[in-house]
């Protein structure tokens, strides 16, 4: 079998300086923005495995946006799950196991 490589979800944007196809990151998550007809359906989801969600929820928290201030739930899954939503209907759904964050609490 081959290597396993991560990957880069491609989000579809619009932008009135189109076409536009640009990459953002941050700690290691990496999203590419594309305005091509056919990179991708607006309204597309990622999910992104992670720790330190509270931490996280409180930064974005802080930044006072008004049209979106995402809660923290628990999902069926056994994970807790932040969803964020960009203006282009985009979702990330950042989820962090349980038992991730029990180990944290318990060290």
């Amino acid at each position: 079998m081959p290597a396993t490589f991560h990957a880069i979800p491609i989000f579809r944007i619009f932008d009135e300086t189109a076409p536009l196809y640009m990459q953002v990151s941050r700690d290691g998550l990496l999203l590419h923005l594309s305005e091509h007809h056919g990179d991708a359906c607006p309204g597309s989801t990622a999910v992104v495995q992670t720790t330190g969600l509270e931490a996280y929820h409180r930064e974005i928290t802080a930044k006072g946006y008004r049209f979106m201030r995402p809660g923290i739930e628990v999902a069926p899954w056994n994970a807790r799950v932040m969803e964020v939503i960009d203006p282009f209907g985009n979702r990330l759904r950042f989820n962090e196991p349980v038992e991730t964050v029990r180990g944290a609490s318990s060290g």
